[in-house]
This record gives C-alpha cells, sequence and structure tokens, in this order.
C-alpha cells in the first residue's frame, strides 16, 4: 500500500507518522513545496519580533530525523504540479532544478494549507506575507535593517496582531489597518473592545473601517483619503485555501470553499483525502460546511485520515471552533458562535456577560475577566462563548467548550466540580457562576436587556436606575440615568415609578440583579442590565472608537 501526502506541517506530518505507526510495511512519501517539511507555522510571529531567538527551535523535523525514526521517504522542495486521479499519479516538479518526474499512488492526502489572500491594488507585490519559515525571514530581515521603522500591517485577524505585537516588543512603529469596525471579528464588539484599548495601551496604533487602496515606495494609502507613512508593509488580510490542485483534478469543491470531504476526510474521489486548512469542516452549531483554520484540527484530521487508510473505522466530528490569542499579557478566547453570527444566521440565542474574578479577589493578583456566554433559550444548551482578560480566560473557554462537545446547558455549568484554591480560583468559579446567572435568565426570575437594546428601551419610555454608589456614578454613568444605592434602595422604594419599566444597572450586573429582585418583590416592571456598566461602557466605547478612526 503506496500513500503519497502532499504538503507537510500539521495535518500531513500527523497522517504519515500515524499511518506509520500502524503498518510498519506502509510506502509512505511525503512531498513538500518548500524547504522545511515540519515546523512551528504557529511560532512564526514570535520569531519575527525576537522573542523566540533561535531559529532552530522552530525546525521540529527534518526529512533525516523522519526517515530514521518513522522510516518516511520526505522529498522537500518538489512541488505537487498535477494529479491524475484515473491513473493514481501525481507530477512532480523540483523547484530547484525544474526536473520533472510521475509517482503513482493507491492513496493520496493532500495537505497543502491555505496561502494568503491578495489584494488587487498597485504596489502589493512590496507587502511581505507570513506563511513559512522563508517568510518569517524576509519579514524578519526587513524590520531589523534598522531600528524604530514605522511598519503597517494589512488586516487584524489572529496573525496580524500577534505580529503587530511581537515588532512592537521590538520597538517598531506599528499600525494596523482594519477594513472592519473591529479587530479580530471573530469576536462581538462589546468583547473584543478591552483588547483593542489594551493594544492602545501598548503603542500599537488601530485604524479601523479603512482599507489600503495601494502601496507606494514610503507610504500605505487608505479609501479615506489618507495615508500612512510605511518603511515595511505586512500583509495579514485573511487566507483562501490551496485547493488548486484539486480545482485542476476535478476533485468537489465545497460551499464554504474548501475541498469537500466526508465524515472519513474522503474527498469525491474515494482515493483521496484533505486535511488542514485546505479541507472544510462541519459547524457544530449551524451543522453547515465553514473554514476553520485550526493546527489543531489539522492534527486530528491527519491522524484520523491515517485511520482510515489503515482500515479502522472512525470519522471526524464537527469542529466547535475554538481560538485565543494574546497580547501583551491579555488573552481573547472564544469558542463556538457570537451573537453577531447566531444573528446572522437566525439561530435561537439568549445571551449572558459577567465580569467574575480570575480567583479568589482576598488573594493577591486577581484580574477581572470579561466573558459572554450563549445558550438556547429553551433547552439552555451552550452554543457558544467569549472571554477576555490578563489571566484565566484560557481555562474558563476551555470548559465551557468541552462542555458544549458534551451537549451540556447552562444548568450544568452550576454543578461542575472544578479545582478550587484561593490562588487558582473561587469557592464559585467563574465557570459556576456563569450558570448562576444563565439559571436566573433561563428560569425569568431576573429579565435581562442587552447593552446594544438599551437606547430603543429608553426611547420607549424606560427609565435607567443606577444602583452602584455615588463615587462610582461620578467616575461614568449612563446618561439620564437616576441614582438609588442598592443598600438605600428599600428606603427609597416610593421614588421609583410603578409605571413605567425600570432598567435596573450595576458595575457588572450582580448588584443589579439583587436590586431586580427586590424592585420585582414590589411590584415594579424591573429588568437588569446584562453585564452591568461595564459591558455597555465597552459597546459604547468600541463604536466611538470605529467613529474617531474613520473621522480621522
Amino acid at each position: 500500500m503506496k500513500t503519497i501526502i502532499v504538503g507537510g506541517v500539521a495535518g500531513g506530518m500527523s497522517a504519515a507518522t500515524r499511518l506509520r505507526r500502524l503498518d510498519e510495511s506502509a510506502d509512505i512519501v511525503i512531498y513538500e513545496q518548500g524547504p522545511y517539511v515540519s515546523f512551528a507555522n504557529c511560532g512564526l510571529p514570535y520569531f519575527i519580533g525576537g522573542i523566540i531567538e533561535d531559529r532552530s527551535q522552530l525546525l521540529l523535523q527534518t526529512p533525516q530525523s523522519l526517515g530514521k525514526r518513522f522510516n518516511l521517504d520526505v522529498r522537500v522542495n518538489s512541488r505537487v504540479t498535477s494529479i491524475n486521479a484515473a491513473e493514481r499519479t501525481v507530477t512532480v516538479r523540483n523547484v530547484e532544478t525544474g526536473e520533472e518526474h510521475v509517482d503513482s499512488y493507491d492513496a493520496l492526502i493532500l495537505s497543502p494549507g491555505a496561502k494568503p489572500r491578495e489584494l488587487p491594488i498597485p504596489g502589493f507585490d512590496r507587502a511581505l506575507t507570513l506563511r513559512n519559515v522563508p517568510d518569517a525571514d524576509r519579514i524578519a530581515d526587513a524590520v531589523n535593517a534598522k531600528p524604530h521603522q514605522n511598519v503597517v500591517i494589512l488586516g487584524a485577524g489572529f496573525i496580524g496582531i500577534e505580529v503587530a505585537e511581537n515588532l512592537r516588543h521590538a520597538g517598531h512603529n506599528v499600525t494596523i489597518v482594519q477594513a472592519q469596525d473591529q479587530i479580530l471579528p471573530q469576536f462581538d464588539v462589546e468583547m473584543i473592545e478591552p483588547f483593542q484599548q489594551h493594544l492602545a495601551d501598548n503603542g500599537v496604533t488601530l485604524v479601523l473601517g479603512a482599507s489600503a487602496t495601494a502601496i507606494t515606495d514610503s507610504a500605505v494609502e487608505l479609501t479615506t483619503g489618507g495615508s500612512i507613512p510605511a518603511d515595511v508593509v505586512v500583509s495579514s488580510v485573511g487566507v483562501v485555501p490551496d485547493h488548486v490542485l484539486a480545482v485542476d483534478a476535478g476533485l468537489r469543491i465545497g460551499d464554504a470553499g474548501g475541498i469537500w470531504v466526508d465524515e472519513f476526510q474522503r474527498t469525491s474521489d474515494p482515493n483521496i483525502y484533505a486535511v488542514g486548512d485546505v479541507a472544510e469542516k462541519t459547524n457544530i452549531a449551524t451543522g453547515d460546511p465553514s473554514m476553520i483554520w485550526l493546527a489543531n484540527l489539522a492534527n486530528r484530521h491527519g491522524r484520523l485520515v491515517a485511520d482510515v487508510i489503515a482500515g479502522e473505522r472512525t470519522s471526524a466530528r464537527p469542529s466547535i471552533g475554538t481560538g485565543i490569542i494574546g497580547a501583551f499579557g491579555m488573552a481573547a478566547a472564544v469558542t463556538g458562535v457570537t451573537e453577531s453570527l447566531a444573528t446572522r444566521l437566525g439561530i435561537a440565542h439568549t445571551a449572558i456577560h459577567l465580569h467574575p474574578g480570575s480567583h479568589a479577589g482576598y488573594y493577591p493578583g486577581a484580574e477581572t475577566i470579561a466573558m459572554k456566554v450563549l445558550f438556547n433559550p429553551t433547552t439552555g444548551v451552550l452554543i457558544g462563548a467569549q472571554a477576555v482578560g490578563i489571566d484565566g480566560a484560557d481555562k474558563r473557554i476551555d470548559v465551557i467548550a468541552t462542555a458544549i462537545y458534551a451537549g451540556l446547558t447552562v444548568d450544568d455549568l452550576m454543578n461542575l466540580e472544578l479545582a478550587y484554591a484561593p490562588q487558582f480560583g473561587s469557592a464559585k468559579d467563574a465557570i459556576n457562576q456563569t450558570g448562576y446567572v444563565g439559571n436566573n435568565v433561563i428560569t425569568g426570575r431576573t429579565p435581562t436587556v442587552q447593552w446594544h437594546e438599551l437606547e430603543s428601551r429608553v426611547a420607549a419610555g424606560a427609565i435607567i436606575l443606577d444602583v452602584r454608589t455615588e463615587t462610582e456614578n461620578s467616575a461614568g454613568s449612563v446618561p439620564g440615568a437616576m441614582l438609588i444605592p442598592v443598600d438605600s434602595l428599600r428606603a427609597r422604594i416610593d421614588e421609583i415609578p410603578t409605571d413605567r419599566e425600570i432598567i435596573v444597572h450595576c458595575k457588572v450586573g450582580q448588584r443589579g440583579h439583587t436590586a431586580t429582585q427586590v424592585l420585582r418583590a414590589h411590584g415594579i416592571n424591573a429588568v437588569n442590565l446584562d453585564g452591568g456598566y461595564l459591558t455597555w461602557n465597552a459597546g459604547k466605547s468600541a463604536a466611538a472608537r470605529a467613529n474617531a478612526s474613520l473621522s480621522s
């Protein structure tokens, strides 16, 4: 049985090494068009910025080491230029000599990954992109040519943000140009605003709602009419599946734009498989095909294909789409669907916001985590979550991602037993608190209003009641809110109108929940502002940032 694998790194090498473990007699050949078959592509931004100083740390395996340990025939600088599916052959060109040869297969695995998207603008050939080690070398050489350069990064996805952070660490002036009104569109706007502010506080300039129209020798020109000085330009405007081989071979391309695969990662040709960023995944929330660019899925599906080729009966599970990014000590993590996506696709959902501590407040170093969780309004089944903070966002998203995978409900979060000591969490962990808040909402015990609904509710006659302290109110408040601290509420209950909806808010929603219960017990139509002042202020600040960026 001969298997040819096109492309190494995560998906291809996982398939190759797993297949060898399952079948010592298998003939396994890997063709990689670049000079490196196994490297840490997620570490490339950190090499550019000097965080990873030793370039060799990125190179995980070599053809020699893979041949010695796994008896793999690894051929680098070898580009597969065509597939003859009927004959089960591939044509391979040596990129250094130009020589070509034809090789045959019993099974073919496509793992060419994704390639950077190109912009059809003048001067785009000056922009550097980041896909592999040679790309990282080119960017590192450009930014290290002289200190304190003006670097413009086009695009504010995960790679763009990571490159921006690392080049700021290296002492350069960094500007990010983003076509949308926010960075990281994988998040809802009010959730990513603290992360945006954190980038700005650390010297990264954000230009939102603008795109590049041209790249000159010294600047990037924008759709807004202005320009930005640019010694170095890095393009990170997204990626597209590198599926030219599949298209030319007549393989089916799916609705999401990647190679269509079944649950066994088989393409429309049963002898050809596809894994990694080139292949479509099934979204767990929608059931629809999606392009989800995650290294862990590439690894997992590479292993799965090896199992299938070796005769194992295994299939791919739908993807949750869990991701995380960090910059300057702050993390932003997401899993499942966001509210913006759920609204766009018509997925029934209820959203809750909360701002728990990363661990017990009395133990030094506790940080606030901004969390948002979505669940089905009828069943309570969890469908998505986001978390942003200096500490603790990662493990909370991992717990909720696991809960989504298991089909748990928001009520189940109340009952999870999680590791607790003051330096690691709280007796009522952020996850448990999420369950309590969700239970209050889904049972109707504490009706809520979302931050973006506040203006329309007030226009319809609602009154905003701030139950924080006078000091908190003086530091920042929702316009038009009346102030009655929660501890004075019962004594001043007669001041609350009974013929209007009362929207209660505190800082994060906890005191608002208490005040809402008090008011409703007195027959007053009270609802709680979900997530409190912090969530409302984040949403309004994000809108103001986008408007300011456009006006400048």
